[in-house]
């Protein structure tokens, strides 16, 4: 399975990054909104610490607009991936840039129906969200399940990043049911390499090596 960290903090990046779980980086507009810096110079500064894809969002609503901003996006970067959001024209731009050789993560995907679709456009990448759905109640797992069954079954060539990951039993349970990827967010890494068995462990071992070096 792939990490992909789900921030556009370039020190958590090559921290996590140093660390050798770092497959990719997923940002929008939002995460980039709270680093205070320019959009473009923050992704291609993201895609040459990573070789991995780099997702970067368009923020216009049209097809056409769509269209033209991936254009610019994509020369950010040979990893850079255009993010975009799953609507009608969504779609219509989606089957464009992939035509045009473009890599796309459509983003904001909350049922089956709108994950097929994406990958029937051509998507790269489709990124269902597991804490929104589990917010509201609904089986975010049995969606990530369903959504690989049908990759699975029909070939597509569309990889699922499991995105909006925020506990770690949602990683577990995304890993087992066969999501390619997880976008987790760098506050969260700790987390998932740190248990308290493990740190008193730790303290057991060094407290009895003690008796026995004085």
């Amino acid at each position: 399975m792939k990490f992909f960290l789900d921030t556009a903090n370039v020190d958590d990046i090559r921290r996590i990054d140093s660390l050798g779980l770092v497959d990719g980086v997923t940002t929008n507009p939002s995460i980039i909104a709270k680093e205070g810096r320019d959009f473009e110079e923050v992704i291609k500064e993201i895609a040459s610490i990573t070789s991995g894809p780099v997702s970067a969002e368009v923020i216009a609503l049209k097809a056409d607009e769509m269209v033209a901003e991936a254009h610019q996006i994509s020369k950010w970067g040979e990893n850079v991936v255009v993010k975009i959001p799953m609507t009608e024209e969504g779609l219509k731009a989606v089957h464009i840039l992939s035509q045009e050789g473009i890599k796309t993560n459509v983003t904001l995907i909350f049922s089956v129906s709108q994950g097929l679709m994406a990958m029937k456009a051509g998507a790269t990448f489709i990124s269902p969200f597991i804490g929104r759905l589990e917010d509201i109640g609904s089986n975010a797992t049995e969606l990530i399940a369903d959504l690989r069954k049908i990759i699975d079954m029909y070939q597509f060539d569309s990889e699922i990043i499991a995105a909006s990951i925020r506990t770690p039993y949602q990683l577990e349970s995304v890993s087992k049911l066969g999501a390619h990827i997880a976008t987790i967010p760098g506050e969260l890494f700790p987390k998932l390499w740190t248990h308290p068995l493990t740190d008193q462990g730790i303290q057991s071992f060094l407290a009895d090596w003690s008796k026995f070096n004085k």
